[in-house]
């Protein structure tokens, strides 16, 4: 199934997409049991926004043994990295990635992005961490490269509005389409250039190892996002680019650059 969030005239709603490009309005969030309204809209009616909103979105550093190498920032992490993005960073397909300014180092990250579910997860233990899991989208890391290495720490780099893009929508059930989140083609384009390809399956810490290490850290609530760590690839964007992340199964998510002083401050859509 796949869960959409959505602006149509009579306001923001969340919904199920269908194969026929219809989605079929649900009553409140998508958590628990799913009502629908009986009202439907036509794909190209509506403007998909991020599919959730989270109260924080917990990122993996390093979790990719040819990206750590690309970074060359030392051996690969012994245990999971954690650092987080604000909420405020999250944006939707479609929306715009704004370069903060002065600042010309700002790369793309594809990642998989793993969506929490209505029981959270506060000290779960890896066999139960998929309990956990109430579906998975696209994410990208968007992160300013000479801010990460100056500062010492990430929170500025990765933390700014619009550096946190996810979509299109949420896949619930992979294996309902024959895949699973352990083995899934990840990738990135720049103006229809391939800049990252990767596979889930080249992850140093799995998902439920993920969701383990950090329910121990802080309670994962419903509708929090993980986002698992991007392939080697990564590489700057600029004003007038699009950057495409892809993920098997579930779709692309598509983003336009601009400068931040070309889009109003007031927030974007999310």
């Amino acid at each position: 199934m796949r869960i959409v969030r959505f602006a149509s005239p009579q306001g923001m709603s969340f919904g199920v997409l269908d194969g026929d490009g219809q989605v079929a309005q649900i009553e409140g969030h998508p958590f628990g049991q799913i009502s629908f309204t009986g009202t439907r809209f036509a794909q190209a009616d509506i403007r998909l926004l991020s599919p959730i909103l989270p109260s924080k979105v917990v990122c993996i550093g390093k979790n990719y043994a040819e990206h750590v190498k690309e970074m060359n920032t030392g051996e690969a992490p012994k245990e999971p990295l954690l650092f987080l993005k604000p909420s405020t960073s999250v944006i939707g397909p479609g929306d715009a990635i704004r370069i903060p300014p002065g600042s010309t180092n700002v790369h793309h990250e594809v990642e998989l992005a793993v969506v929490i579910g209505a029981r959270g997860a506060r000290n779960v233990t890896p066999e139960q961490a998929l309990g956990s899991v109430f579906g998975y989208t696209i994410g990208n890391d968007v992160t300013e490269r000479d801010m990460q290495a100056g500062d010492g720490q990430w929170t500025r780099a990765k933390g700014f509005d619009s550096f946190c893009p996810l979509g299109p929508w949420i896949e619930t059930d992979l294996s309902g389409i024959g895949l699973d989140a352990t083995d899934l083609e990840v990738t990135c384009d720049v103006d229809g250039e391939r800049r990252q390809s990767g596979r889930t399956s080249q992850l140093l810490f799995g998902v439920p190892t993920l969701i383990s290490h950090i329910s121990q850290v802080m309670t994962l609530l419903p509708g929090d996002v993980v986002l698992t760590g991007t392939p080697s690839g990564v590489g700057p964007i600029r004003p007038g680019q699009t950057v495409s992340c892809s993920i098997q199964g579930l779709g692309t998510l598509t983003n336009s650059v601009s400068a931040a002083d070309a889009v109003s401050t007031a927030g974007g859509a999310r």
